[in-house]
């Protein structure tokens, strides 16, 4: 399965997602395929009880209309990391590390031997429905199944290095809000701290070969973020979609709306 964002990101070019937290409609998966100028969405599972069968669908819809796709997975346990893999994730990306052990657990439990300890299963569409040789399916997902890990913890920062550097770690994503909240300056994303570790961040990505990505706040905080480096950009989301259109049709028949 080709992944038109680990493509992009390798060619240092701009990928842009939008994340699904409440509305999991393969209809409006496909409308933002058909409408919108993206190359991905992300399905949050960290927050929100979207079920496995609901990805499914909407990794079905991502499919049909020509969108890369990854979850957001908390760090619970084995399944919660693989089988968003298995159902057509082209990766995973995973929420409140707090320890380079965790990161360790989360790559074993994301990548096949000898890097980690992944089960198989032939019979999903991440192996072609059985349709791909063992061998061939192992070292395609090793190679092309990404994961990425959220800086968004003050007790993660010290260890930002270490994780750009480590084997089975493909990106970094800054997680601006809980950042900001942990280092004690809330909903200031272009505070001096959090300016900090966006450029520690960046220089650990550029010296190990990684990219990184985040979650833009406003266009401000999205400029400064690509004069770091930045490449993954999430810059809208389904209830976003719902509240800009409200206000767009109460601008338009605000005569109406007295």
């Amino acid at each position: 399965m080709t992944s038109v964002i680990r493509q992009r990101l390798a060619a240092g070019q701009i990928v842009r997602t939008m994340h699904f937290t409440a509305l999991t409609s393969p209809k409006l998966v496909e409308m933002v395929g058909v409408l919108g100028q993206f190359h991905a969405i992300w399905i949050d599972q960290e927050h929100c009880g979207i079920s496995h069968a609901d990805l499914e669908r909407m990794l079905i819809a991502c499919r049909a209309a020509g969108l890369d796709a990854f979850a957001r997975v908390p760090l619970t346990d084995y399944g919660a990391i693989m089988r968003p893999m298995e159902a057509g994730c082209s990766g995973v990306m995973v929420a409140q590390v707090r320890t380079l052990e965790e990161v360790e657990r989360a790559v074993s439990w994301a990548k096949y031997p000898p890097v980690g300890i992944r089960g198989v299963l032939g019979g999903n569409v991440e192996a072609g429905y059985g349709t791909v040789d063992l061998a061939t399916h192992i070292a395609a997902a090793n190679r092309d199944r990404w994961l990425a890990i959220q800086i968004e913890t003050a007790d993660i920062v010290p260890s930002i290095d270490r994780i750009a550097a480590m084997e089975g770690v493909d990106l970094l994503f800054v997680g601006p809000a809980d950042l900001s909240v942990t280092l004690g300056v809330p909903d200031q994303f272009l505070h001096p701290k959090c300016i900090e570790v966006l450029e520690r961040v960046s220089a650990a990505s550029k010296k190990h070969g990684k990219a990184w990505g985040t979650l833009s706040r406003d266009a401000e905080h999205a400029r400064r973020c690509r004069e770091l480096g930045c490449q993954l950009f999430s810059i809208f989301g389904d209830l976003d979609c719902i509240a800009a259109g409200l206000r767009a049709i109460e601008e338009r028949f605000a005569e109406l709306m007295d």
